[in-house]
């Protein structure tokens, strides 16, 4: 894991988040329905929408791209450490996961990502 989070994945997260990863264009599909239903909900979906476009740019690096999709998978995802229907707790886990992806490979989310994350939600 890198340096940026603190603890690591458990086996049944990693293996739902490589099970979903392994077909993209669903993963795709998947993470911006989900985003859709929340995202006037969360203060942190700009966030989740450049580590999306980050993690799609083929100008980024592997590591950064595994990272960012690992954390997305979880937020996709139905397991969760805290239920996501939970009012005002529910997305904390997420929250969390995605700041610390975002933390550890925060100089590869470009201006460009942001603006793009801006765009798309102002779409939404």
């Amino acid at each position: 894991m890198s340096e940026g989070f603190s603890a690591s994945f458990s086996r049944e997260e990693m293996e739902a988040i490589r099970k979903s990863l392994c077909d993209e264009a669903k993963f795709g599909s998947d993470f911006m329905v989900r985003l859709k239903h929340v995202a006037k909900r969360i203060p942190f979906a700009e966030d989740l929408l450049a580590a999306w476009f980050c993690a799609r740019d083929p100008a980024t690096p592997r590591r950064v791209r595994m990272t960012l999709l690992a954390a997305l998978g979880y937020f996709v995802l139905p397991v969760d450490a805290i239920p996501d229907i939970m009012p005002l707790l529910g997305f904390t886990d997420d929250a969390a996961v995605i700041a610390a992806a975002i933390a550890a490979v925060a100089g590869s989310i470009t201006i460009e990502h942001r603006e793009r994350a801006k765009k798309a939600l102002a779409q939404l």
